[in-house]
């Protein structure tokens, strides 16, 4: 029996390419065999020089997924140079950081724009191809623990990774029948861009610590064999399910 794990033959699109999880879940996804589409809006190099030692394939595309307009560009220049897409990574994220009675509306529209819109209209571009090839797919978003809870001065980034959870909910009830696979994987406390300020902040990162059944912050390597499970066969009859990567944190 073929190892169900395996991408051999498939195109991965993975947004936030190029650092931390984004990076991460491409290598990861390459190493199981499928090639990979970089979406970032600066230089992925290093990125494609993982890929390529794996032996797959690597294009880059440079897009500001701030705004929906590069989405249908990024879908066609994918299909064009692979001819087909079968796996979309949706990761890339920003987040602001204020009191909620200060937060200002450049800032929430900003975080929901990138985390939230973007991510549903790259998803429903990248559906319509695999509905007109027939061959089904798997789309995969990057939800948050602030799917599950509320956070602190974060409002809008906790409003688009929980609204998020739900948009994964919904677009699984719509495509499961169509053989589109939709669901979520929910970083717990990562060594990330995103994370750099809690971890400079000794007693917030010394709190965070303290809940972690594991007793570290995750590293984004430990993103990639969730990554490589719901974007293979081996989750074909996985649908709308958000898979925590927490370290136990949710157990707590």
């Amino acid at each position: 029996m073929a190892d169900p794990f395996r991408l051999d033959g498939r195109t991965a699109l993975v947004t936030g390419a190029n650092t931390g999880l984004g990076r991460a879940i491409a290598i990861a996804l390459a190493e199981a065999g499928a090639d990979i589409a970089a979406v970032a809006r600066r230089d992925s190099k290093e990125t494609g020089e993982a890929v390529a030692k794996s032996g797959r394939k690597f294009l880059e595309l440079r897009a500001d997924l701030s705004s929906t307009s590069p989405i249908k560009d990024i879908v066609g220049r994918t299909r064009e140079r692979f001819g087909r897409l079968d796996i979309l990574i949706n990761n890339a994220g920003i987040i602001r950081r204020a009191d909620a009675i200060e937060f200002s509306e450049e800032d929430w529209d900003a975080v929901v724009d990138t985390n939230l819109k973007s991510a549903f209209f790259l998803a429903q571009e990248a559906a319509r191809g695999m509905m007109e090839d027939g061959n089904g797919g798997k789309i995969v978003n990057i939800a948050s623990m602030l799917s599950y809870q509320g956070g602190i001065r974060v409002a809008s980034y906790t409003a688009s990774k929980s609204g998020l959870a739900g948009i994964t909910r919904l677009l699984a009830n719509e495509w499961a029948g169509k053989g589109i696979n939709v669901n979520a994987i929910a970083p717990g406390y990562f060594e990330t861009d995103n994370t750099e300020a809690l971890r400079r902040d000794e007693n917030r990162s010394k709190e965070i610590l303290g809940r972690i059944p594991a007793g570290r912050w995750g590293k984004p390597a430990d993103l990639g064999g969730a990554a490589v499970f719901l974007s293979s066969a081996a989750s074909d009859y996985v649908h709308g399910t958000i898979l925590a990567v927490d370290g136990g944190w949710l157990a707590r």
